[in-house]
């Protein structure tokens, strides 16, 4: 793409300017859709949520501070989220006129709202328990006793609870050693259903199921077999509706309907894995247009919305190069957010009988001139055909420094679309650099085959995809071999270390929530049995980049949260003091409070450090096109 003077590049402090919008959701009428909007507070060194309101021919306007906006039935009240002494509470907002007003005073603090089908109550899943002691010891006789972004749990569980609307009355619908998902209510009003895994050896096993249980509480009732691993389920007008995995932990979500008859799978015609929405996973939950089925579905990088017409197979709804993270429907209009190359979120809106989605918002960074990615398709020597993207500027001189990124998961992927969090690419491209993103075997929206390939091989089977990419560049003429370095964060900084520790390819590294050793990482993460028994089965040490730490020459780079429990800190702790005992260039960056998802809900600071920190290593180390 080429430069045009008039407008600038991305700098570092376009870090702090970013306005990302999520969660929308269209008022039962379809005239207007409430949605989250957060934005960096500097000073306060903070991310700042907002609930805004944006209509067609109106200029989006913001309602009040708080997240996760739900319309009550009649569309006249907005429940939503806002911290009250630290808390989460549900707060309503009269759309005739009022200010808002907190609705639940819970100890521990509410989730997002479901409003019942009358609109006189709101269940929400919330923490349960007694109020935790920070100083009193933590036992406990099973695993899952801490989570990543909670750390330890103290006895906390999340349940399920119904709250009046007109009296701020409370009740605690489920209870036990579990915890409950989101709850969705029958249509008459009786019924909540959820997903959750109520075995006894639940900690040793993956696992979970739907179930429904009355408002007045009781015994739920199990409606789906150990076959199914359920990870959502919604009443969807008279339908009742799961996201499953069948068989096992590893491979595609896919939809089920629940019936008298049990579950049965919702053809889609599609090989490609439900995205219901995750943090650091774009997608929503399925809902209704008219009798349509809508979901979300990955398909080569990108998560787009697709609808199932009564007795056909899926279709997409919004077929660009877009990354769609919330979705919502109403009179037969579909709201929904997504990123482009352009931006990292906007709202649209689809209305019946129109060919193309209306954007409602316009919160990209507008003064900027971007590079687009290029999609290109690389060959593995075993003959796989890998999708990437590739970043620079056509005017740069070549070859020139290249830098290979790799995603985490490793079952996420890359998108064409703009990352407010990896401006790096954007400021290493405008200095000359190519930046190659790669979705390997492993990668989601490739189909099923493709997304187990590395089961049980992780940097054995994968490494061929990244090498031949880079080849590939090399032999293009772009790419200077002697000046190629690697990033990545969790799998990504796994396959960072793995690569420096098995190559010689790379002449410097930044390595972010690295995986170094799967054994040590098998009893310390909050997913440690599941990686060890279905990611990783097998020999751990050949796996692990630890195994060949004795190779690594690249200056190396390590950047991790303090309070990681995914991918625990002691993985960089152990790859730093290995480089440092062998005097291979080694920095490793601690930060304070940071969970594994710091990167994209950390602290600002600490997000511009990052990317700071990296493009200075990357410049230190290898230079710039000229060097």
């Amino acid at each position: 793409m080429p430069y045009r003077a008039d407008m600038p590049r991305i700098g570092l402090d376009d870090v702090h300017r970013f306005a990302v919008p999520s969660d929308p959701a269209l008022r039962p009428d379809g005239g207007a859709v409430a949605y989250t909007l957060t934005t960096t507070d500097r000073e306060a060194d903070e991310n700042r949520a907002e609930v805004w309101l944006a209509a067609p021919e109106a200029e989006p306007r913001r309602l009040a501070g708080g997240s996760a906006p739900r319309w009550s039935p009649d569309g006249r009240t907005l429940a939503f989220l806002r911290p009250v002494d630290g808390r989460p509470q549900l707060h309503l907002l009269p759309m005739d006129g009022g200010e808002p007003y907190a609705l639940t005073r819970a100890p521990l603090g509410a989730g997002p709202a479901r409003w019942s089908p009358d609109g006189t109550r709101i269940a929400y899943a919330g923490p349960a328990g007694p109020e935790p002691d920070p100083n009193a010891p933590v036992v406990t006789d099973r695993l899952g006793y801490k989570a990543d972004g909670a750390g330890l749990l103290r006895g906390v569980t999340t349940h399920l609870f119904v709250v009046d609307v007109a009296s701020g009355e409370s009740a605690q619908v489920t209870e036990g050693d579990f915890h409950a998902g989101e709850p969705s209510w029958s249509p008459d009003g009786t019924r909540l259903a959820f997903a959750a895994d109520l075995d006894a050896d639940r900690d040793l096993r993956p696992g979970g199921a739907a179930y429904t249980v009355p408002v007045s509480g009781g015994e739920p009732e199990r409606l789906t077999g150990p076959e199914l691993l359920c990870g959502g389920v919604w009443w969807l007008g008279e339908r009742l509706v799961a996201a499953a995995l069948k068989g096992g932990p590893v491979g595609h979500v896919r939809l089920y309907e629940l019936g008298p008859g049990g579950a049965a799978e919702i053809e889609t015609g599609l090989d490609r894995n439900v995205m219901t929405g995750h943090p650091g996973y774009p997608g929503a939950s399925p809902a209704l247009l008219g009798d349509d089925l809508v979901f979300c579905a990955r398909d080569g990088g990108c998560t787009h919305l697709y609808r199932i017409p009564g007795g056909e197979l899926a279709t997409k709804i919004v077929p660009e190069e877009v990354s769609v993270a919330g979705a919502s429907t109403a009179a037969g209009r579909v709201a929904y957010v997504a990123a482009t190359p352009h931006s990292a979120g906007e709202i649209y809106l689809l209305e019946p009988g129109e060919p193309a989605a209306r954007r409602l918002t316009a919160h990209a960074l507008g003064d900027l001139d971007l590079y687009v990615p290029q999609r290109r398709t690389f060959t593995a020597p075993d003959g796989t055909l890998i999708e990437g993207f590739v970043w620079r500027d056509e005017s740069a001189a070549t070859p020139g420094p290249l830098l290979l990124d790799v995603h985490g998961g490793p079952h996420n992927a890359w998108a064409p679309v703009l990352d407010g969090f990896r401006v790096y690419r954007q400021i290493l491209a405008a200095r000359g650099w190519t930046v190659l993103a790669i979705n390997p075997r492993a990668s989601d929206g490739y189909g099923e085959s493709f997304y187990t390939a590395a089961v049980g091989a992780w940097g054995l089977a994968d490494t061929q995809d990244f090498l031949a990419a880079v080849d590939a560049l090399v032999a293009e003429g772009i790419a200077d071999p002697g000046r190629l370095a690697v990033t990545g964060y969790s799998y990504g900084g796994y396959m960072t270390c793995w690569l420096t520790g098995t190559t010689d390819r790379f002449r410097a590294a930044v390595a972010g929530g690295a995986v170094t050793d799967l054994t040590s990482m098998s009893g310390t993460s909050d997913m440690g049995l599941a990686l060890k028994e279905h990611e990783c089965p097998g020999d751990l040490a050949a796996q692990s980049p630890l195994t060949h730490v004795g190779r690594v020459t690249a200056p190396t780079l390590l950047l991790h949260g303090e309070s990681d429990d995914r991918c625990p800190i002691g993985q960089s702790e152990q790859w730093f003091a290995a480089l440092r005992e062998r005097r291979v260039p080694v920095t490793l960056v601690r930060y304070p409070g940071a969970s594994h998802l710091f990167q994209g809900g950390g602290r600002p600071s600490h997000r511009h450090d990052y990317n700071d920190r990296m493009i200075a290593w990357l410049e230190q180390w290898v230079g710039g096109p000229e060097s």
